[in-house]
């Protein structure tokens, strides 16, 4: 095959439609990570005990996870075990909900080690590392030093691989690939270490000490794992004995966040909550008719009572003109008015904000009045279709920024202001944006269309950054029937460090999502740093960033690090970073240094450091035996979705995961005698399953029909977290049995039985399916359901986007939504049915035959089909 032209080398700053990313698909590098529990092939699933009932109190049962092998670099490889409870569920909205964090924006990077594209300039290609006598160094340091094992797992960072391969060809084979996925402002309950000094960092690099560091115990000298020069540590790591050396948190656990003390901002009062310092305004669409009103109101009726008492609220509407609520005014709904028509002028924005108006808030002084605005709103009057009505999106979001910034806002020009977190404004849209400045015409058939759009994706991706120059997040609800011409509307979202999210209606999910997107964020002005041993070469990189203009070299002359500007910092985002090897590598380790400096939502400036070795292995089957199959299967997807743009892409990526299952049984497997097929490699046994899913589901398959609908589960999935990313490729199947237990079960279509409830969750969506047998049973099937219900809510408790969740019954037409997501194992012969679905063998032969009876014949493949049709044996389950 002949070498294609090499992608572009930088990091993109947003992907639309109109700035299509030019990576090609046989040069693309990979991505790897660590996964949650895997589904269960084994004879006897895990099951959910059964709660045990008390009075007043909803019953908790707990998830048994199936039992995944101990990483050997320190990688956590599961999400901790969520609490389940059994009916009755928690009414909706009336309990403050958790925050929980996925910035999904995406803004990847193809780069190889060759020049700059024209609209980005982030290099990921780093030049040679010299090591100065790095022999002599290490042969110094070995006698008498500090070479500790791993204190902990890592829930940050998670590779495709615990292991890496010597041999740089076989490292190298692009359908495998090798990779991470980085999680830099995740949270957990345990943590990383805290120090409250400076740290020490390399003089020639600028790689941070850590846990792997060798330690010369006489001087205190220690040597950087990057690039292996020498440094001081002003005598601080002088020690008697190695021992002692351990009481320093950097050197004793791979993850530390350092709290920067001197602290140079003037009139810094650390505060207790981000929201006290950091305002959200609700933008809320008033073209509405009367149902999509009425469910609109209820939801920021509850969203408002959801809120700290401390939270500062704006609340502005937009029609053909703009409505900035007053707070002032205790007993009615008071609006001043702003024409939509265009951008609003200084003067007009002075007279506003310097008026006697009150328009950000705090709750507890404000609440009735927030409540009596919501119920003063109208629907809408007009005659006019709900896509031809004049809608100032765009000027409505420039007032709420100006009210954002404050009086204060001509005296901080080119400073930017420091704030406990990201400002948010929260648009509730219910149509597009068709009146005003970033506006497109109502019609498709406009003779100048075509040039509007653009004129229109070029303003609103400048208010984005303009809203990310000032710390806030633009997020985009939308609700309803009416095309929101989403294009459109997506660069605004994306360049804020916000995310456009679609909704059936502007009910329950919408109004969970307005509570979660409020309180979502955990830091700001992120910075990240990433470096690797010298044999490593980052070649791809995607997540919600964009470039960093840094000049180290003053400071580290041989600072060949990789930066990114976080356009937040949020606790389920993810960067997924694809790497390769320069050349064979010689040494038993590698290493990768990770550090993100972003200020916290008590003000405080954090530099988090996370330090991982890996060792280097010559033998294929150790390092397959080391790959995480979930984790590549992620990094996989998100390579492949970054250039499905369309729906013709999606087809064509169809047909790229065809060809990397059979590369990698080709390249890892062995061929049968005798035959044309291969083994697919046993190590890999979960992988191809993974990529199957990929290539049905939603985010590549044929079950979204509209584009809107595509694209933003693509930059959703571009940007997610490992957890919703591996439910959003491959969905997970609980089988609810008689107490309020739950049986994980493969997807396969096997499991509609007609006497069982069956939770699918598919990540951005949540199917619960009732048996026709089942259903009939009024009182067996109400519990169920109840049952069902409360498993779906509290496994999506902390999710963002919160997913729709659909109860239907066996052979209703919403069943289909829940049948085209379960492989199609009913096709395959007994003995690799029972051997992928075990819990067959549980049915007596007159239930299989009745289960058997129920399928209806199509076209679609099984997975032991279409792993045949590749010329590959598919793998025994692990």
């Amino acid at each position: 095959m002949a070498n294609p032209p090499p992608p572009s080398l930088g990091y993109s700053v947003s992907i639309t439609p109109s700035n299509p990313d030019t990576s090609n698909p046989h040069s693309e590098r990979n991505p790897i990570l660590p996964p949650p529990p895997p589904p269960s092939n084994s004879p006897t699933p895990p099951r959910f005990p059964p709660p045990k009932l008390q009075q007043d109190q909803i019953p908790l049962s707990s998830i048994k996870s199936p039992n995944v092998p101990s990483p050997s670099n320190g990688v956590k490889m599961g999400s901790p075990i969520p609490h389940l409870s059994t009916p009755p569920g928690p009414p909706v909205f009336t309990s403050p909900v958790r925050p929980a964090a996925v910035p999904f924006r995406s803004s990847p990077a193809s780069p190889q080690p060759v020049a700059f594209s024209s609209g980005s300039s982030l290099p990921t290609s780093s030049p040679p590392h010299f090591s100065n006598g790095s022999v002599e160094l290490q042969q110094q340091v070995s006698d008498d030093t500090l070479d500790l094992t791993p204190a902990g797992d890592s829930a940050y960072v998670l590779f495709s691989a615990h292991k890496v391969l010597k041999q740089k060809k076989l490292a190298n084979v692009p359908s495998l690939g090798f990779g991470a996925l980085l999680s830099p402002g995740r949270e957990i309950s345990s943590g990383p270490q805290v120090i409250q000094h400076d740290p020490h960092r390399c003089q020639s690099c600028g790689a941070y000490v850590n846990f792997y560091c060798k330690i010369l115990i006489g001087s205190g000298q220690w040597q950087c794992v990057i690039c292996h020069e020498l440094n001081g540590s002003q005598g601080e790591y002088i020690a008697p004995n190695k021992e002692l050396l351990r009481t320093f948190p950097e050197l004793s656990s791979p993850m530390v966040d350092y709290i920067q003390t001197s602290n140079n901002r003037p009139g810094f009062i650390p505060v207790s909550d981000s929201r006290m310092s950091a305002p959200i305004v609700l933008v809320i669409d008033e073209c509405l008719d009367e149902p999509h009103l009425q469910h609109l109101q209820s939801s920021l009726h509850a969203f408002v009572d959801s809120l700290h008492p401390s939270t500062k609220l704006g609340i502005i509407s937009y029609g053909r003109t703009v409505s900035v609520y007053d707070f002032s005014e205790e007993s009615v709904a008071s609006a001043d008015v702003l024409p939509g028509d265009k951008s609003p002028t200084q003067e007009a924005l002075k007279a506003l904000i310097y008026g006697s108006g009150i328009y950000l808030s705090q709750m507890h002084a404000s609440l009735p009045v927030a409540h009596a605005i919501f119920s003063s709103m109208r629907p809408y009057k007009l005659n006019f279709p709900e896509a031809s009505r004049d809608r100032c999106l765009g000027t409505a979001v420039e007032v709420a920024l100006a009210i954002i910034q404050g009086p204060s806002a001509e005296l901080s020009r080119g400073v930017v202001k420091r704030s406990g977190g990201n400002s948010r404004i929260i648009v509730c849209a219910g149509g597009p944006n068709t009146y005003g400045p970033g506006s497109v015409p109502h019609s498709f058939s406009h003779p100048n269309y075509p040039h509007m759009e653009k004129m229109a994706l070029k303003w609103m991706e400048q208010l984005g950054q303009e809203a990310h120059r000032h710390n806030t997040m633009v997020d985009i609800l939308c609700a309803g029937t009416c095309p929101v011409r989403v294009p459109v509307l997506q660069p605004l979202a994306k360049a804020s460090g916000g995310v456009l999210v679609l909704h059936d209606d502007f009910g329950e999910a919408f109004g969970v999502n307005l509570q979660r997107a409020s309180s979502r964020a955990v830091g700001s002005h992120g910075l990240l740093e990433i470096r690797c041993s010298d044999d490593i070469l980052i070649t791809q990189v995607v997540g919600p960033g964009e470039e960093a203009h840094v000049d180290t070299h003053e400071t580290y002359k041989n600072d060949s690090s990789l930066y990114i500007q976080m356009l937040s910092v949020e606790e389920t985002q993810s960067f997924s970073l694809s790497m390769e090897t320069k050349r064979d590598i010689k040494r038993d380790y590698v290493f990768f240094q990770f550090a993100v400096q972003f200020s916290n939502m008590f003000q405080a400036d954090i530099s988090r450091v996370i330090t991982v070795r890996l060792p280097t292995v010559d033998s294929v089957s150790a390092y397959l035996e080391s790959v995480q199959d979930e984790v590549a299967a992620v990094l996989i997807a998100k390579r492949t979705l970054l250039r499905a743009k369309n729906s013709s892409d999606a087809v064509d990526m169809r047909t790229t995961i065809d060809e990397r299952v059979k590369d990698i049984a080709l390249k890892f497997g062995s061929q049968i005698p005798k035959s044309k097929l291969y083994r697919f490699p046993k190590e890999l046994s979960l992988l191809p399953e993974l990529l199957f899913h990929l290539r049905r589901g939603p985010l590549l398959g044929s079950i979204i029909g509209h584009e809107d609908e595509r694209s933003v589960l693509r930059y959703l999935f571009l940007n997610a977290s490992f957890d919703l990313s591996l439910r959003m490729v491959a969905p997970r199947c609980l089988m609810h049995r008689e107490k309020g237990t739950f049986e994980e079960l493969p997807a396969h279509d096997l499991a509609m039985q007609s006497d069982a409830a069956v939770v699918l969750d598919h990540g951005t969506d949540v199917f619960i399916w009732l048996g026709a047998e089942l259903a009939a049973d009024e009182g067996r099937s109400a519990s169920a359901l109840a049952a069902c219900r409360t498993l779906a809510e509290e496994m999506t408790e902390l999710r963002f986007p919160a997913p729709r969740i659909l109860a239907f019954k066996e052979g209703s037409s919403q069943a289909r939504y829940f049948v085209s997501r379960l492989i199609p194992a009913h096709k395959d012969p007994p003995y690799e049915q029972e051997a992928r679905f075990p819990q067959l063998r549980s049915l007596t032969t007159e239930q299989r035959m009745k289960l058997k009876s129920s399928f209806l014949h199509f076209d679609d493949p099984s997975f032991c089909e279409w792993m045949r049709s590749l010329k590959s044996v598919p793998p025994e389950p692990s």
